[in-house]
Formats: structure tokens, sequence, C-alpha cells
């Protein structure tokens, strides 16, 4: 835990980028959820962060919502298939997501995953 000085200090030398990852993930330890980089493929996680980026698969193929989901320490992609919209769901928006960790070009992702919709601060 920084003391109030060091807090203090580093949000006058920080750029934003970094700040806002140290509020998201002061919010996942706050929110009680896994932080992404500890999410290991296989488990089951629940993560809250932010959603950064969201995008619909190419009507070709299987439709898919796909958003990226930031805590501060590292993104998860959320997959549901099947879907090309979700109320809700839009980058910028804060979630909590639980699901199985699974890998997908590399990427931690987990599919269909359960959410909820939160408030922009936690």
């Amino acid at each position: 835990m920084r003391s109030p000085l060091g807090r203090w200090v580093r949000r006058l030398t920080s750029d934003e980028e970094e700040l806002e990852a140290d509020t998201l993930s002061s919010e996942t330890d706050a929110g009680g959820a896994m932080r992404a980089d500890c999410c290991r493929v296989g488990e089951k996680a629940e993560i809250l962060g932010k959603l950064r980026m969201v995008q619909v698969q190419p009507c070709d193929s299987l439709a898919a919502l796909i958003a990226e989901l930031y805590d501060g320490t590292d993104a998860v992609e959320l997959i549901w298939l099947g879907r090309r919209t979700i109320a809700g769901i839009e980058a910028g928006r804060t979630v909590r997501a639980t699901g199985r960790i699974a890998l997908r070009d590399g990427h931690k992702a987990i599919y269909n995953p359960r959410y909820q919709l939160l408030p922009t601060s936690v």
C-alpha cells in the first residue's frame, strides 16, 4: 500500500494511461474480483474492468460479439457466440464477467460469460 505522499508524487509524474490502469486495478481489488494478469487458462475467473473495444464478427461466419475487458493489469476478450448486439455492452462501460479462461489467438478469452453491467465507478 502506498503512502498518500507517494500516490501524490506518482500522479504528478505518471501519464494518463498509467493513472487509469492504477485506478482500474484498485477498483478490481476493492470489488473482490480476480486480476486479469493472474488468470490462468482453464480456471474459472471473475474479473472486473472497463470495456475498451466492442466489435461484431463478420456476417459471413458465425455471429459473435467480441469485447475487450481491461482491468488495469491485462485484457481479456469476452466473446458471446451467436450474438451481434447486447444492450449495455459498449466501449467505456464497467463490467463484471465470470467464466472459464480460454486462449484465442494467443489472448485470454471467456466464451459466453455471465456478466453484470456496473455504474461507471464501482
